[in-house]
């Protein structure tokens, strides 16, 4: 059973009690087409305004921000359910940041891709399909001694 606790506001020589936490979410995203080496893009809520986006990533995550463009993007429309209906996607907010001068951010690459010569590539295909081969034509165990042909 939980109890509520209701802290005082001012403690006369002593630290407040309380840890005051965000009420929003934002998303960083990957932009779609190229942004400067300064812009971030972030989805938001459509609640949030650009100070409090501005104030959020200064306070929180201590990034100094030039400027603060935003723009809604409207949800899709087109797609349709068994009845016919069309079914819309919830819009939604989208923040273009400005870092401060000389503040860079480039997207991490999480996987990047392996380069390999042709002949490497082609050895490594063969030898797959060489180990593979004596798998599917060893008989199942389960089986009995059963032949692969008889059966259900």
């Amino acid at each position: 059973m939980a109890r509520n606790v209701l802290y005082p506001l001012y403690q006369l020589g002593g630290p407040q009690l309380r840890v005051f936490r965000t009420n929003f979410f934002i998303q960083l995203v990957r932009p779609g087409t190229a942004q400067p080496e300064d812009t971030v893009q972030f989805r938001i809520p459509m609640e949030m305004t650009r100070t409090d986006l501005r104030n959020y990533l200064e306070r929180i995550y201590s990034m100094p921000v030039a400027a603060v463009r935003t723009r809604v993007q409207h949800g899709s429309n087109r797609k349709r359910d068994y009845r016919n209906v069309r079914i819309k996607k919830p819009d939604y907010k989208v923040a273009y940041v400005q870092l401060a001068h000389g503040q860079t951010f480039t997207f991490p690459d999480l996987f990047p891709e392996k380069e390999q010569s042709p002949a490497a590539a082609a050895e490594e295909g063969l030898s797959g399909l060489q180990e593979a081969v004596p798998q599917r034509q060893s008989p199942d165990p389960r089986r009995g001694g059963v032949p692969s042909w008889f059966g259900l």
